[in-house]
């Protein structure tokens, strides 16, 4: 009897046990799909307010770009409203009027949209791609404004200076009125109303000094040339006066200076420095002194290149062109400045616009002022002199340029060469200009 008791509830415990592990098994699974619905509902809310934070994002960036686009268009008419007042056109600025306050409005619209938080956009990318070209087209026309105004202030800028050329000009003309009255020759402005009859060595003296502040400017060029172009100054000057030796350095000059002017006084005492033949030769006393006061007022206030403007073929010209080939020698003007420009244009008797020949031109015309002067005042002419080096100093005929050559104990009283030529004007002497050894 017990033995079928026991087979009878074995199996019995064996189906429990499997019923209970299906239910446990059952538990768990339903547990693990729960915790995996758990987090399958984590990640969709995530997502949802990682995309809310997008659009949120986006929306902002939307009304940020539309307050961008909104300001430029306010910039523009405002540009537009300032070009329109000057010229004054009434139907622009009353049209760039209302865009400034239609955008004005919208900004305040704008204004109280985002201070109640009221931003959203239904489709932003849309907003943002619309608002750049409102920018755009907002800065193109800024740019525009910008461009007509600059053209019309050029415009402006061109008449002002049309004007104040005009002004220049007349500012010129009076200048030369005053410049005649004042005299650029400085103590020579007596001859405005003066005979020739009246002249006397006392003018000559003034129109040498003259001449002579005209050869120093040009000298003091042509050695800044020749350093510029790596001359030896020393072996330059050398070949001029060899075998001198000079109390300062700077003293070099007089070299220089004394080589200008022996060009340039060649044939002083010929009555057209012999470069042409007219009347003033031929004609009797008192009108060839006439004629050369005449010469001398014709040229007195003109510049050289206004007067062979005027004049290009008078002796003057002639006188421009002669001396300038004989006192720059080809060799020495390729070196100075790389090419024969000048010189070619000179030969063909036009006016080279360099401020080299501008200077050598002014030598001449002084040069040529003291000639028509001399002839003036003599109607026999007027002689030059130089003395040789060596020769004892006299006070009579002579000028020192170096002084102080006198202030040394040693001082020989000899000349070593001459700077200016001395001239014979009648009974009267003016003294050569010497450097003393």
């Amino acid at each position: 009897m017990d033995t079928v008791n026991r087979s009878t509830l074995t199996p019995r415990k064996s189906r429990l046990s499997r019923t209970f592990a299906k239910v446990m098994h059952i538990r768990a699974a339903t547990t693990t799909i729960d915790h995996q619905f758990q987090k399958v509902k984590s990640l969709e809310k995530a997502n949802r307010e990682e995309n809310e934070k997008i659009q949120s994002k986006l929306a902002t960036d939307a009304f940020v770009a539309k307050v961008f686009a909104t300001l430029s268009s306010v910039k523009a008419a405002y540009a537009e409203l300032q070009y329109a007042q000057s010229p004054y056109n009434a139907e622009s600025i009353q049209s760039a009027d209302q865009v400034i306050v239609s955008e004005l409005k919208s900004l305040s619209e704008m204004k109280r949209s985002y201070l109640k938080n009221h931003i959203d956009e239904t489709s932003p990318e849309t907003t943002i791609l619309l608002a750049e070209i409102q920018e755009q087209k907002s800065v193109s026309k800024t740019f525009e404004i910008t461009k007509k105004r600059l053209v019309t202030q050029g415009q402006s800028k061109d008449a002002d200076i049309l004007v104040l050329k005009e002004k220049l000009n007349e500012i010129e003309r009076e200048n030369k009125l005053i410049e005649r009255r004042l005299n650029s020759s400085g103590p020579l402005s007596r001859h405005e109303n003066l005979h020739f009859s009246k002249l006397n060595t006392t003018d000559f003296v003034l129109c040498l000094k003259h001449a002579m502040k005209s050869i120093r400017s040009f000298v003091k060029l042509m050695i800044g040339e020749m350093e510029y172009a790596n001359w030896d100054i020393d072996a330059a000057a050398g070949s001029i006066q060899p075998n001198v030796v000079y109390w300062d350095a700077t003293h070099k000059c007089y070299a220089f200076e004394s080589f200008v002017c022996k060009e340039m006084f060649d044939g002083f005492n010929l009555p057209n420095f012999s470069v042409s033949n007219d009347r003033g030769s031929r004609s009797k006393t008192a009108r060839r002194q006439q004629f050369f006061f005449d010469r001398f007022m014709e040229l007195k206030y003109l510049k050289p290149r206004e007067y062979i403007t005027w004049k290009p073929t008078s002796t003057f010209a002639k006188f421009c062109w002669v001396k300038y080939l004989k006192l720059v020698h080809p060799k020495m003007e390729s070196s100075l400045f790389g090419n024969l420009n000048q010189r070619n244009l000179v030969s063909v008797e036009k006016f080279p616009e360099t401020t080299f020949f501008e200077s050598f031109a002014e030598v001449a015309k002084r040069v040529w002022l003291l000639h028509c002067l001399a002839f003036s005042m003599d109607p026999n002419g007027v002689s030059i002199f130089q003395v040789k080096g060596g020769s004892r100093f006299s006070e009579v005929f002579m000028e020192s340029v170096n002084e102080e050559a006198f202030l040394s104990p040693g001082c020989s009283r000899e000349v070593a060469f001459t700077v200016v030529p001395g001239f014979k004007l009648g009974k009267s002497v003016v003294q050569c200009q010497v450097y003393m050894s």
